[in-house]
C-alpha cells in the first residue's frame, strides 16, 4: 500500500467538502501525508449514503486489474489511469483489511464485507479519517484568495489552504448528495457537463409490474431490445418488479447503457429459465403437464413459476388460464416456451434522477489533472469521487472511482506547496 509511514507535520491546512465515501478516503490519506484537514459535512453523520449502498451490504470495489476495471467505466475511463494506478482495487482491499474489515469475494468479482454490513466499511472509513477535524456545516460558498480559500458555511467563515471538493452526485439528496459541488465547482469557474441518473430503476406503463411488485427473480437472464428486435444489453442474475416498473442489480445495470436512448421504444426481455434450451423446455413442460393433466392451466405452472407471476404470465402468453392442461395444443404450449424464454415488459422511462445510485455527469475532467485530481482553473482546488464526471457499471466500481480519486486528491493536496 503506498501510505507514507512516517510524514513530516506541515502546518499546510485543508477543506475536504463532503464526508461520503470519497471526502473520508481524502481526509484520512491527507492526514497521513501530514496535513491538517477539516472535514464539512451537511448531514448528521459521515458515510449516510455509503451506509445504504448495495442493499446495506456494500459491494466496495472489484477484484479486477486495472484494465478490466476500465473496460467497466462508461464515462472517461481513460481519466482515471492515474489514480487507479495510485491507488488500486488491491490496495482497497488491503486498507480495508487493515482497519479489521475481513472481505469476501463474489460472483462478478465483487468484493462485500464477510459481515455483509455496509456500516462496517464506513465505520472503517470513519476510523481512517478520524485525524481530521469534523464540522457538520453544509457549504454554501468557496471564495480563492491569494494565500488560499475562503469557505462560508452557516454564515460562518474558515481559511484554509487547499480545498477538495468531495460531494457526491445529485442522487439521494436526503444522504447530502444534493448537487451541491456542481454550484459549488461553477462558482470557481468550472463547467458541468449535462446530470442525468445512471444505474437507475426503470418504468413501465405495463399492469404486469405493478401485479407482481414485490416479486424478486434470481438466476434470471434479461435482455434489453430495440424496435428491430436487437439486442442491445444482456446480462445474468437478479431482478424484481415494483409498482413503477423493474428494478435490481441487472436492471440497474442495464440502465448505464441505454440512458442515451429514447427508452420509450425499447422493451425488456426477461428468460425465465436461461439454462434450459427450448427443446429441454419443452420436455420439462409435456413432464409437468403430464402429472397434472386434468388441472387447468393455472394451477399447473407451480413448479415453473413463483406463485405470484402465474397469472401474469397466462395473461402475456394469451392462452386461457382455465384450460384443463390435457386440451393445451402444441402451439399454445409453444406460446407458453415463448414466453418462458422472452417475458416482455415494455419500457417507457427512468426513474428520477434523486432515486439513481450514480449521477452520470459532472465537473468537467478536462479541467481536473488526472494525475492529481487537481483543478486546472483554480490552483489548490482538488476533487474526488462522484462529483467528477467519470462513472461506471455495477459491481463496486463506482466506490473504487471515490476511493482511488479520494486517495490521490488527499495525498496530492498535502504534498503541493506553492
Amino acid at each position: 500500500m503506498r501510505f507514507m509511514q512516517n510524514a513530516e507535520y506541515n502546518s499546510i491546512k485543508i477543506a475536504v467538502i463532503g464526508g461520503g465515501a470519497a471526502g473520508m478516503m481524502a481526509a484520512g490519506t491527507a492526514v497521513l501525508y501530514g496535513a491538517e484537514v477539516t472535514i464539512f459535512e451537511s448531514t448528521d453523520r459521515l458515510g449516510k449514503k455509503l451506509a445504504i449502498t448495495g442493499k446495506g451490504r456494500c459491494n466496495v470495489t472489484n477484484n479486477c486489474t486495472r484494465d478490466e476495471f476500465l473496460e467497466a467505466v462508461t464515462k472517461n475511463p481513460r481519466f482515471l489511469y492515474a489514480a487507479l494506478s495510485a491507488f488500486s482495487t488491491e490496495d482497497t482491499m488491503n486498507l480495508f483489511e487493515s482497519l479489521g474489515v475481513k472481505l469476501k469475494t463474489e460472483r462478478g468479482r465483487r468484493v462485500f464485507p464477510e459481515s455483509e454490513k455496509a456500516i462496517d466499511i464506513v465505520n472503517a472509513l470513519r476510523n481512517y479519517s478520524s485525524g481530521a477535524n469534523l464540522i457538520h456545516k453544509k457549504v454554501s460558498l468557496i471564495e480563492k484568495i491569494d494565500s488560499g480559500f475562503v469557505i462560508t458555511a452557516a454564515k460562518k467563515e474558515y481559511k484554509f489552504d487547499k480545498v477538495i471538493i468531495c460531494t457526491g452526485g445529485k442522487s439521494y439528496p436526503l444522504t447530502g448528495s444534493d448537487g451541491s459541488g456542481y454550484r459549488l465547482a461553477m462558482k470557481l469557474g468550472h463547467s458541468v457537463t449535462e446530470l442525468i441518473p445512471s444505474l437507475i430503476p426503470l418504468t413501465s406503463h405495463s399492469p404486469l409490474c405493478r401485479d407482481m411488485q414485490g416479486l424478486s427473480l434470481k438466476n434470471v437472464k434479461i435482455s434489453i431490445k430495440d424496435e428491430a428486435d436487437r439486442v442491445l444489453y444482456s446480462d445474468f442474475g437478479e431482478m424484481m418488479f415494483a409498482h413503477f416498473g423493474v428494478t435490481g442489480p441487472v436492471i440497474l445495470s442495464a440502465s448505464a447503457h441505454i440512458r442515451d436512448r429514447d427508452i420509450s421504444t425499447l422493451k425488456l426481455c426477461i428468460d425465465l429459465k436461461p439454462a434450459l434450451d427450448e427443446a429441454t423446455l419443452d420436455k420439462r413442460l409435456l413432464s409437468d403437464f403430464s402429472k397434472k393433466s386434468n388441472k387447468d392451466l393455472i394451477n399447473a405452472l407451480g413448479e415453473l413459476l413463483p406463485s405470484k407471476m402465474i397469472e401474469p404470465f397466462i395473461a402475456l402468453s394469451g392462452i386461457d388460464g382455465r384450460k384443463k392442461v390435457n386440451s393445451i395444443t402444441k402451439e399454445e404450449r409453444k406460446a407458453l416456451l415463448d414466453t418462458l424464454k422472452c417475458f416482455v415488459i415494455p419500457l417507457d422511462g427512468f426513474r428520477p434522477i434523486e432515486e439513481a445510485i450514480v449521477t452520470s455527469g459532472g465537473v468537467e475532467v478536462k479541467e481536473i489533472s488526472p494525475k492529481t485530481m487537481e483543478s486546472k482553473l483554480c490552483q489548490g482546488l482538488f476533487f474526488a469521487g462522484e462529483v467528477i464526471d467519470v462513472d461506471a457499471y455495477t459491481g463496486g466500481y463506482n466506490l473504487q472511482i471515490a476511493f482511488s480519486t479520494g486517495y490521490l486528491a488527499g495525498k496530492s493536496a498535502a504534498e503541493a506547496f506553492y
